[in-house]
């Protein structure tokens, strides 16, 4: 069996040697604060499937049904707080190792845990605010819910008359052109990809740690199970992120 010490000392050096580290996290960080994965075998969306953007634009009781299951985890939302993963994470970025956090969740949990809002790049959206579809303009949830429970609907945009949908990206929705261009851009001038916590496989999210790979950087990745990029990287580590993460802090 590998040494976990072993592996502490490993990610430690990498990080060490590095000079611009670029972190990418998956929903295995944020399971650690007590989010529900979505995409495991008996996650949320085993149970009802996600509303698929283009039914969204075009039928209202479809956006209805997504409001009503967003605001069913209003309470969740709420309660959650960045976990030790998430604080390292921050620890790096304000050391100057870590240059971008680039994430797959919609949590929030990285600004809250301390990193400043132009290092994170949200490839999935935030689920914290609601934007209008056509002019952009942001729109709180609690705004929305108030409406909603009065009217049976979410608003539309106070500004256009547009449609509102949370800001995350739905099954069938372009990807965020300029989150996209920011975490190309990252992963092109990192020397060393660190992934915690996804499974690495939902694309394109996923393509940017093989980017770094083909450019030269190194790669690890720490992550309760194996993925489908174990064979690119030079170190992979098979553990809790956060007591990971903490350890390989405490070594550097």
């Amino acid at each position: 069996m590998p040494n976990p010490d072993d592996d502490v000392i490993a990610l430690a050096a990498l990080l060490r040697a590095a000079r611009r580290v670029v972190v990418f996290t998956g929903a295995g960080i944020s399971t650690e604060s007590g989010i529900p994965d979505f995409r495991s075998p008996g996650g949320i969306w085993t149970k009802m499937m996600p509303v698929e953007f283009r039914d969204y634009i075009r039928d209202p009781e479809a956006r209805r049904v997504s409001w009503e299951r967003r605001f069913e985890m209003e309470d969740t939302w709420n309660a959650v707080r960045p976990n030790d993963g998430h604080r390292a994470v921050a620890e790096l970025v304000a050391m100057g190792k870590v240059s971008h956090v680039i994430t797959q969740n919609i949590d929030a949990l990285h600004q809250a845990s301390g990193v400043p809002e132009e290092q994170v790049i949200e490839l999935h959206g935030n689920t914290r605010y609601a934007k209008c579809l056509d002019c952009g303009v942001r729109m709180e949830i609690s705004d929305i819910r108030a409406h909603f429970h009065s009217h049976g609907a979410a608003p539309d945009c106070l500004d256009c008359g547009g449609i509102v949908k949370t800001a995350t990206i739905s099954f069938g929705q372009p990807m965020p052109e300029d989150e996209m261009t920011r975490a190309e851009a990252a992963t092109l001038a990192c020397d060393l990809m660190l992934v915690l916590g996804s499974s690495l496989a939902v694309y394109p999210a996923a393509g940017f740690p093989l980017l770094a790979r083909k450019m030269g950087a190194g790669l690890a990745i720490v992550n309760r199970e194996e993925t489908p990029q174990d064979d690119y990287a030079d170190l992979v580590v098979n553990a809790e992120i956060g007591p990971t993460v903490r350890a390989v802090i405490d070594a550097l």
